[in-house]
């Protein structure tokens, strides 16, 4: 009797329970977007430290006054706004991050606060948030700071100074509308070097840091180390990076072999200005790129040729900021020009 009462008790349970059945995707598990950003945070430190090490308080100030900036920006423009302040999703601070090491370590800190309020009004809010912003925050502010003071922001100072931990240089502390005075200014960058007088830095320099330039892209190294820690994590798009820096390889080795006394080398194009830290953070952004396969080949293709095409050619000695931007105006045109049927239905016939 109780077993049959048991087996009447088991059968009912089966009964009432419920299948519950739904489309694709079945995620059971997703990552939020405070996540993906702290971690791309994580993934810029090797670089952060390492331009702090290379150009002491220099760099601290300026990598802080930009993230500052940023943060403050979209704080107040979303009150101005009535909407609930977005500062704890962190992108701000990715923005400030990236503007602060794509600026030259001597940079006033007025200009790179100001270089934060337009990266995030210009780069980001007036797009209607994070999402969807068409271009990369970090890259309009320096666009535009490159536009309204190009004299401070091709100013260069050396690395590895001995006084860089004790001393802060005259021009980064100088005050509101005022014209920097620039101390301790250093030879061309490598890229400079290149253009203009057809010299070559060692692929060691180069790898590791011991050269002058922007605050944070002179150690591929570190940069690419970054890189690698977000697409273990399955936080970026590793077609990206690899395709960009394979075409640059690619296209540059070509004319290297047609005139090595002309070219330069490959490896000189990959690991010389801010192609590493363009490639793996900012190519790679998840709004500004393609979201195709197809699209993410073609977008990533034409960034590594236009970057070759500007420092062999152009008038500028780098060119990824510029072939950054234009990629991110034309993502969208891409995914439409190689957008896949959906399965089962039929392709639109052209009326005539």
């Amino acid at each position: 009797m109780l077993e049959k009462e048991k087996l009447t008790s088991n059968q009912h349970n089966m009964l009432n329970k419920t299948l519950h059945i739904s489309t694709s995707p079945h995620l059971k598990k997703g990552v939020s977007t405070n996540t993906i950003m702290k971690n791309v945070v994580l993934a810029l430190m090797p670089a952060v430290l390492f331009s702090i090490y290379s150009f002491g308080i220099n760099a601290l100030l300026i990598v802080l006054t930009a993230v500052i900036s940023c943060v403050i920006s979209e704080h107040i423009l979303c009150y101005i706004s009535s909407k609930k302040s977005t500062i704890s999703d962190w992108s701000a601070v990715i923005t400030g991050v990236l503007l602060g090491l794509i600026l030259p370590p001597a940079f006033p800190l007025w200009m790179v606060f100001f270089g934060g309020m337009i990266a995030i009004a210009l780069g980001k809010f007036v797009f209607g948030g994070l999402g969807n912003n068409v271009f990369n925050p970090a890259l309009v502010g320096r666009a535009v700071l490159q536009a309204a003071f190009p004299v401070a922001i091709t100013t260069w100072f050396p690395s590895f100074s001995p006084t860089r931990f004790q001393e802060v240089s005259s021009s980064v502390l100088t005050l509101p509308f005022m014209e920097p005075v620039f101390d301790g200014i250093s030879g061309a960058t490598p890229l400079s070097a290149f253009k203009f007088d057809h010299v070559f830095a060692s692929n060691f320099d180069l790898i590791f840091g011991n050269i002058p330039g922007s605050t944070g892209e002179t150690s591929a190294i570190f940069i690419a180390l970054g890189g690698i820690y977000l697409i273990s994590r399955n936080m970026m798009n590793w077609r990206i990076p690899f395709t960009l820096l394979l075409t640059v390889f690619l296209f540059s080795g070509i004319l290297f072999l047609i005139n090595d006394q002309l070219y330069p080398p490959p490896t000189f194009m990959l690991f010389s200005g801010g192609l590493m830290l363009g490639a793996f953070f900012m190519a790679s952004d998840m709004v500004g790129s393609p979201i195709t396969s197809l699209g993410v080949i073609i977008y990533s293709v034409f960034i590594g040729v236009l970057v070759v095409i500007i420092r062999v050619w152009g008038g500028l000695p780098e060119g990824v900021m510029y072939a950054i931007l234009l990629a991110n105006a034309l993502s969208p045109q891409i995914d439409k020009l190689v957008k896949t049927r959906v399965y089962g239905t039929v392709k639109e016939k052209v009326k005539s």
